[in-house]
């Protein structure tokens, strides 16, 4: 049997996608008093739930289908940009955890010494806002494939481009940056993971092997 999740229901299963799965892979909603539905990314909100994997497509496609008054049983309304909104969500947590683990000293910033960390096996994850330098991003890929050779299992470390220097700015303020890197540390690693959150919900999982604007492991 799975694990029984607060709405007292056996096993979190996708009301698009009908696939059951861990609560890391799906996003809960409910339906607020005024009977908008709303994501409860912590999974923390009072009253009846449905789950919806993950992806920004299928909570787009469950808006479309009108599948959440079925599933909350209730006369629920889901905005179109419900999917935009988690969005926001996801990148707001990430930017939140990002403070957290600089306060922590387990996020630095600046190409110089994030290139040492990733050099020294320090380094969890690269970020770089979109619009970086190709140079500059090119040389933290050398030394990410430099450090590969040192690493046991001769794998590098992701690469991370999700957001462009304005949207950093907004995000961030002052904390804003070009490069960065996530280390070692609980911090640290609440970085890495709502960045794979993030990344996978906007669809860009693909990426990994391909160099794109996502998560490479090239």
């Amino acid at each position: 049997m799975g694990k029984k999740d607060d709405d007292g229901v056996n096993d979190r299963m996708c009301i698009v996608t009908r696939e059951k799965g861990e609560a890391d892979d799906l996003i809960r909603f409910v339906a607020g008093p005024d009977g908008n539905v709303v994501p409860d990314l912590k999974r923390q909100l009072p009253g009846r739930g449905c789950w919806v994997k993950a992806e920004r497509a299928i909570v787009d496609k469950a808006v479309a289908k009108k599948l959440f008054s079925r599933a909350l049983k209730a006369e629920a309304r889901a905005d179109a940009e419900l999917g935009a909104e988690v969005d926001r969500l996801l990148a707001g947590q990430l930017g939140g955890m990002m403070n957290m683990a600089r306060k922590a000293a387990q996020f630095i910033t600046g190409s110089s010494k994030v290139d040492q960390a990733v050099r020294a096996l320090a380094a969890l994850a690269v970020f770089h806002a979109t619009d970086a330098a190709a140079d500059g991003v090119r040389k933290i890929d050398q030394a990410r494939k430099a450090a590969s050779f040192l690493r046991d299992d001769e794998t590098e470390i992701p690469s991370f481009k999700l957001f462009s220097e304005s949207e950093l700015e907004g995000l961030l303020g002052q904390n804003a940056f070009i490069h960065a890197a996530a280390l070692a540390g609980q911090a640290g690693e609440g970085v890495v993971k709502r960045a794979i959150m993030l990344e996978k919900y906007r669809g860009d999982s693909q990426m990994m092997a391909k160099g794109g604007a996502g998560h490479t492991n090239r």
